[in-house]
């Protein structure tokens, strides 16, 4: 009985056979790579980073991968020039549509100047967020155009989609993406690339793409949050911070806050545009995953939805709750700002898992959203609560 207990203990009575594999594969994507447990661990233990590798090698040398990050993610992107499979075309018909119609609105002329070359900053959209999240899009627009700066746009696959899924699970994919979106911006020969609200893309081209690309194809790249700040206080727009007159919490995506220290210009910016701003706890580098990173929010398999928002998400979800307890009613309004698509796709599945609008108000968008929100003048609120 002492042997065989031993054995438990120690893991050497583990048969490795192709239930156990597959039983492997599937836990590597439970891990939402959020990496805060390599924080909390004493022996320094990095679960995010290991369950990546594990990712990888069932990729690269078994050839197993999700279909959703795999064959309608990477090699779409590669094939039809985006993961979503729109094509360069039918991009510039939605772009073009929102500048004319955010124009009207805003009372703003919103210009996008496609394949200039010399630009000070080459824009990089994902795709995802012009077609299911184009407020965030149109108002990153408007104050790119307010602030008067000098950027462009391509149609030259893949680089009118930034994203990469190659992140979540295969170097080699990972790769040849950020190659070739790279490629475009040398032909523009742009300044700098300019990022958007998305955490995927943040790490894949201020960290992983700075060590894997040669120096044939480095290019200075801008965090938009930084941007934003510099917008926000430059001196060149005015704002009306009352504009935005209603409860505001902050969610910090692990890819930009954890993995590349991007804390506190977003704070700043939120203390002086939200008068009802308020922190979660925990904040920072200690927050907690929305319960959707690593690729997760991609994944369809049966009943995984629920479980990203009722398992891997609740702990947002109770943190949401709490940043709000103070005005728990569904008249008033309240928005958690998430300036990354990821995890603004994954806490609105939260909220509509739990019924949070109806039962308590509760909203989610973007960072840019609410500056735009704030800019005085503005013939109609940019932000559209019955759009978020």
């Amino acid at each position: 009985p002492f042997g065989r207990a031993r054995a438990r203990l120690e893991g050497t009575d583990i048969e490795i056979d192709i239930a156990l594999i597959k039983r492997l594969y599937e836990l590597s994507y439970r891990c939402t790579l959020c990496r805060r447990c390599a924080q909390a661990c004493p022996m320094g233990i990095d679960n995010g980073l290991v369950t990546r590798e594990i990712r990888k090698l069932f990729s690269q040398e078994l050839g197993w991968a999700p279909e959703e990050l795999h064959e309608r993610g990477t090699l779409m992107h590669l094939r039809e020039g985006s993961a979503t499979g729109i094509t360069p075309e039918l991009l510039k018909e939605n772009v073009d549509f929102l500048v004319e119609e955010y124009s009207q609105s805003t009372g703003f002329e919103i210009r996008v100047a496609w394949e200039k070359e010399d630009a000070d900053f080459f824009l990089v959209p994902s795709a995802g967020t012009i077609l299911v999240d184009a407020q965030n899009f149109a108002a990153l627009l408007l104050l790119l155009n307010l602030a008067g700066l000098n950027f462009t746009m391509s149609l030259e696959a893949p680089a009118y989609d930034g994203v990469n899924f190659g992140l979540f699970y295969d170097d080699i994919q990972f790769a040849r993406i950020l190659s070739r979106q790279a490629r475009v911006a040398k032909r523009l020969r742009a300044k700098r690339m300019l990022l958007v609200e998305c955490g995927h893309q943040h790490k894949a081209f201020l960290s992983l793409g700075e060590r894997l690309l040669g120096q044939d194809l480095r290019i200075p790249v801008q965090d938009v949050i930084g941007l934003l700040e510099e917008i926000v206080f430059g001196g060149k727009i005015e704002f009306e911070p009352s504009n935005n007159d209603f409860p505001v919490t902050l969610h910090d995506p692990c890819n930009m806050v954890r993995s590349l220290g991007i804390v506190e210009p977003q704070r700043r910016i939120l203390k002086y545009l939200c008068p009802k701003f308020r922190e979660m706890s925990p904040r920072g580098l200690e927050n907690f995953c929305c319960g959707g990173g690593g690729g997760l929010v991609l994944l369809g398999m049966p009943h995984f939805k629920a479980w990203r928002a009722a398992v891997s998400g609740r702990m947002k979800f109770k943190q949401i709750l709490e940043a709000f307890s103070d005005c728990p009613q569904p008249e008033t309004k309240k928005y958690v700002c998430a300036p990354c698509l990821n995890c603004r796709l994954q806490i609105r599945d939260i909220l509509h898992y739990f019924g949070a609008k109806e039962k308590s108000g509760i909203y989610s968008g973007g960072l840019s959203e609410l500056i735009a929100n704030a800019v005085k003048g503005i013939r109609e609120p940019l932000i559209k609560w019955e759009d978020l």
